[in-house]
């Protein structure tokens, strides 16, 4: 209850304040215990782009699930090459990778949703757990109109799975004000947007979509009803 009337605190109190003033709350408030969390989408280069410009102590990661697009890396490279600061990977661990594929075969996660989740556990959760650890709160590039799962997100909320504060900057934010800031700022983004991948994860897992299709009807397209969340974000 404690932690809940914190994010309840924030989300009154910090209203009106801009992103920046916001982040820069989290820093002095969190001191040396705020991380954000890249894939190097349009929301996350935006993000990406607050923290950096303004010097601000937060850890950035991404998360290297072994089977991601080349266009990923290159944005990555670019970012890096931009701002010189440093975006730390996290890999899962390699002897639960080489089990699953030992006992699955490389293609295990189109076969039922409780091998895909199982794949997204071993690449993503696993890995984010060990980033996490240690820190208070946790930055993402989260947007209310990316799935009905996400629309009734606060700015602030209290994550119980990983014991910490979530921020959601963009919460409220569409996708044109995501590109628009992009552009107007010259930021880094991956070329596979230009080609109709809004919501860009790991390579075998995701295509473009096509006009009126859901936001999130790229990722895991072979599903259907499962909630198109690999357990990162998942909304209780």
């Amino acid at each position: 209850m404690i932690f809940e009337k914190i994010t309840e605190l924030y989300n009154t109190q910090l209203a009106d304040k801009s992103i920046v003033d916001k982040l820069k709350f989290l820093v002095e408030t969190h001191k040396g215990k705020v991380i954000f969390t890249t894939s190097f989408g349009y929301e996350d280069q935006v993000i990406t782009d607050y923290i950096f410009k303004n010097n601000l102590d937060i850890k950035v990661i991404t998360l290297d699930t072994g089977r991601l697009f080349p266009e990923i890396y290159k944005v990555y490279r670019s970012t890096l090459e931009k701002y010189k600061k440093p975006i730390k990977a996290y890999f899962p661990p390699t002897e639960k990778v080489e089990e699953l594929l030992d006992k699955k075969g490389p293609f295990s996660f189109y076969e039922s949703l409780e091998n895909r989740k199982e794949c997204c556990f071993i690449r993503k959760v696993i890995p984010l757990k060990r980033a996490l650890e240690g820190n208070e709160v946790w930055i993402t590039g989260l947007r209310a109109s990316q799935s009905d799962n996400r629309s009734e997100m606060k700015h602030f909320e209290w994550d119980a799975g990983n014991e910490m504060v979530k921020f959601n900057p963009l919460m409220e934010w569409s996708l044109e004000q995501t590109k628009d800031y992009v552009k107007e700022n010259n930021v880094p983004y991956n070329v596979l947007h230009d080609q109709g991948f809004v919501s860009i994860g790991c390579q075998p897992c995701t295509r473009a979509i096509q006009p009126g299709e859901d936001f999130r009807a790229g990722r895991w397209w072979w599903e259907q009803g499962s909630g198109k969340e690999c357990g990162l974000h998942d909304i209780k």
